[in-house]
């Protein structure tokens, strides 16, 4: 990760980093959840008997999308942070995906999610599970 800010000699770069993921994460549930309005108004309210499925399909290609082109949510654009990878570059299609899929799996499973929340609150690059096994880092984006 040599690539990547020092955390020691540039920790601008990660101050305060796990709380705008937090805030960040709260506006994309919003987001998605307001997307997931429209198809259950144009199913008539029959998109309510698969809203569990409706959101995360929404949720898993809001996230994919927007990190690919972005290398962040909106949520994070709105906070003013973003991911990279081990060499310090944007995330391309393929690591977004592996991203949001590494975000789904520690979701789905409430030890492995409050393992990730440890350490995001813990490590010095503020990383998560999915981000030590990725290679990527969440910081503040470059003024």
């Amino acid at each position: 990760m040599t690539h990547l800010p020092d955390p020691d000699t540039q920790p601008e770069f990660y101050q305060s980093v796990a709380t705008k993921r937090f805030v960040a994460w709260l506006f994309d549930i919003a987001l998605i959840s307001l997307l997931c309005i429209v198809p259950v108004f144009l199913t008539f309210g029959a998109g309510l008997f698969f809203l569990p499925l409706i959101y995360g399909v929404i949720s898993f290609v809001y996230r994919v999308v927007t990190i690919a082109n972005g290398s962040a949510t909106l949520g994070m654009r709105f906070m003013g942070i973003e991911l990279r990878d081990t060499f310090g570059s944007r995330l391309d299609m393929g690591k977004a995906v592996a991203h949001t899929a590494g975000y789904f799996i520690s979701m789905a499973f409430f030890v492995v999610q409050i393992i990730s929340v440890i350490m995001m609150l813990t490590s010095a690059r503020c990383q998560g599970l999915t981000d030590s096994f990725l290679g990527t880092v969440m910081i503040n984006q470059r003024a």
